[in-house]
């Protein structure tokens, strides 16, 4: 019996909303339209920051970097200990551009229909009725995804990827923006299921949020004493408005120069006597629209060597393998990209 897939209902409430056609988005039509874009851009990621940092408190740089990798198309793995605003990063974010959110708490018994959904037979009209499963939001949190299956694990691959999930051989669209922000604990492995190297190559960034200073900490009292703010946060932005501004970034200019000097770190890390893995053409083009998204966030329409640095530890660190004699010596990926870029000469930009 051939089974009859057909596309997820309407949303209800908190479901997931329908693609938006393509009139919804202004995509910049040419080069030249670069500075305006770039303007707006910068002041798209400066009303979400500091609408965010009304919630989350002394973490501005995770905040603009959780911006660059939304805005370049990429996902967040935020590897951190329990209890430091994980979840409430995510669900800011989404407040703040009115986008739809969903999480997952990832446990060993999780199914990948779980997350993509399944085709449930109808008795009433006799047809197979395609039931979405969390996935098909705009920010979807995969709270400790290390505790899923491997298996479970791959059902993120595609939409990752290429923004769509297919369920018995028919392919469903995600609505843009999507991004997914999955977490784990750094301390805690009874159980887990390690992320292979190749799936960690698809986050765009791994980062961690930290513990709060005493004084962020006690802001942080004040403000949680009668409610969380989370929960009074309105949308300072449209998802529409996001969609554009990652659109716009790749309007940003690299000179050869830069470009020159971001192959070389990666070429570098290739050839590094530190490291069992280099970083791959993923980390390149992810290096190169991070960039571009950094410059556009500080309101440039060029890409700068500062930029690269800034994005490297980020984009770089869960991508590159130490040998074990390395890691004997208590080295670190992010010594070693130390070292790498302090062996490069910067190149000199004028503006």
């Amino acid at each position: 019996m051939n089974s009859k897939a057909t596309p997820p209902a309407a949303p209800r409430g908190d479901a997931s909303p329908q693609p938006p056609t393509a009139s919804k988005t202004s995509a910049p039509k040419s080069a030249n339209n670069a500075p305006a874009d770039v303007s707006a851009v910068a002041e798209l990621s400066k009303r979400v920051i500091g609408n965010v940092e009304n919630a989350i408190v002394g973490k501005r740089k995770q905040l603009v970097l959780s911006m660059v990798a939304w805005l370049s198309g990429g996902h967040i793995l935020l590897e951190d200990v329990p209890g430091v605003a994980k979840t409430m990063l995510a669900r800011a974010l989404a407040k703040s551009l009115g986008c739809h959110f969903k999480r997952v708490q990832c446990t060993p018994d999780l199914l990948p229909t779980d997350v993509t959904g399944t085709s449930i037979f109808n008795q009433k009209n006799s047809e197979f009725e395609f039931r979405p499963g969390p996935v098909f939001t705009q920010i979807l949190l995969a709270d400790e995804i290390n505790r899923a299956t491997p298996r479970t694990q791959a059902s993120l691959l595609e939409a990752m990827a290429e923004a769509r999930v297919t369920v018995d051989g028919k392919s469903y669209t995600l609505n843009p923006p999507f991004l997914v922000i999955a977490t784990q604990n750094p301390v805690d492995h009874e159980g887990t299921f390690p992320l292979p190297e190749a799936q960690l190559d698809r986050f765009l960034m791994r980062f961690s949020l930290g513990y709060p200073s005493i004084e962020e900490e006690l802001r942080m009292l004040d403000l949680l004493q009668f409610k969380h703010p989370v929960d009074s946060m309105s949308a300072v932005a449209t998802a529409e408005q996001l969609v554009a501004a990652q659109q716009a970034i790749r309007s940003v200019h690299v000179d050869p120069r830069v470009r020159h000097y971001l192959l070389q770190i990666v070429h570098q890390t290739r050839h590094n006597e530190n490291l069992a893995l280099g970083g791959s053409p993923r980390a390149t083009i992810a290096l190169f629209r991070c960039s571009q998204a950094m410059a556009a966030i500080r309101g440039r329409t060029f890409v700068t060597p500062d930029d690269v640095k800034k994005i490297i530890a980020p984009v770089m660190n869960h991508r590159l393998i130490l040998r074990p004699e390395s890691r004997l010596r208590k080295l670190t990926t992010e010594k070693v990209l130390e070292e790498i870029l302090s062996e490069i000469a910067v190149p000199t930009i004028s503006s």
